[in-house]
């Protein structure tokens, strides 16, 4: 009988949960996520003062001409001409969004639903390429069409991604004939 007695000592009562300190760890988690991303936040309305200077953007034309090519995407980011990780966020470039490329005789019409529309006219083109990244997106050799644009006094690099990516190379070729057009005509 006394190794009953001597065994039933021996239980041990289950570990009850410590609720009050796993509710601390969990109320100072939510607070340290909420600073990271104010201060993401505050960041991002930073850099857009810093580039408050950047005139606004030229509107969509009323009647456009006919498209010579048009293009279903998205829209990854402007950033300035030649530094891909320098994201231009002034005037809502910064903002990732679907797009509508219509280039016409006019220029580049770029519409992007949620997002501020723009419009490139023909004269401030600069350069298309095919590259592999720019700010927040990077992807295969080739994998996104660049569009390089003269803006007020600075030079802007503005990547897309066509829904058909075989597409990039007419665009490139187009954009480079359509600016060689443009500049023999203004000599």
């Amino acid at each position: 009988m006394t190794t009953h007695i001597l065994l039933a000592a021996e239980e041990k009562s289950a570990e009850v949960t410590n609720w009050s300190g796993r509710i601390g760890w969990l109320i100072g988690l939510a607070l340290f996520v909420a600073l990271v991303y104010w201060l993401m936040r505050q960041g991002w309305k930073w850099r857009g003062s810093l580039q408050s200077d950047l005139p606004p953007l030229p509107e969509l034309p009323e009647s456009p001409a006919p498209a010579r090519l048009e293009l279903t995407g998205r829209y990854h980011a402007s950033t300035t001409a030649g530094q891909w990780l320098d994201r231009i966020v002034a005037h809502g470039l910064g903002t990732r969004s679907r797009v509508e490329l219509t280039l016409t005789d006019e220029g580049l019409a770029v519409v992007r639903p949620g997002a501020n529309d723009f419009f490139v006219p023909a004269a401030q083109l600069r350069e298309a390429r095919l590259d592999k990244g720019i700010a927040g997106k990077v992807l295969a050799e080739g994998g996104l069409l660049v569009v390089t644009w003269q803006h007020g006094d600075k030079l802007i690099d503005s990547g897309f991604r066509s829904d058909r990516a075989a597409e990039h190379t007419a665009w490139v070729e187009a954009v480079n004939s359509m600016i060689n057009t443009t500049e023999g005509t203004s000599r």
